[in-house]
């Protein structure tokens, strides 16, 4: 299984980010972790060009609907709607379910322990 971590936008906090990739990579995954500073462009390149299952993204800023959105978008003019996007981060109650509506499997708020985080992407990201 390969899974896209990034950070989009402005956002430079990118420890919660660093910790769930390596929960997924410990837990037998292959992860890109693109960094910080990302564009969705640049994500979804990525995760095209390293044909990615999943992309997990990192939004600590409030950009939230804008970005999940936007990498949503993309990915559906790539006719990529295969890859699962799933995000954590500072994330208000009342945004979850217009993400959801938007293509997003799910949102980790803080607290989420990685087994949690780790479980719920093996029984939700299927290999390709």
């Amino acid at each position: 299984m390969r899974i896209v971590v990034a950070k989009p936008g402005l956002d430079g906090h990118d420890r919660g980010a660093k910790v769930v990739a390596r929960a997924l990579r410990d837990a037998g995954m292959e992860v890109i972790y693109t960094g910080l500073h990302q564009t969705p462009e640049q994500i979804v390149g990525t995760a095209l060009a390293e044909d990615a299952d999943a992309i997990g993204l990192s939004v600590l800023s409030g950009a939230h609907m804008t970005l999940f959105a936007r990498v949503v978008e993309l990915l559906a003019e790539a006719d990529a709607t295969d890859i699962v996007v799933f995000g954590g981060g500072i994330i208000p109650e009342a945004d979850r379910a217009p993400l959801a509506a938007l293509g997003v499997a799910q949102v980790f708020t803080p607290g989420a322990s990685m087994a949690e985080i780790v479980d719920w992407v093996r029984a939700n990201v299927r290999r390709s």
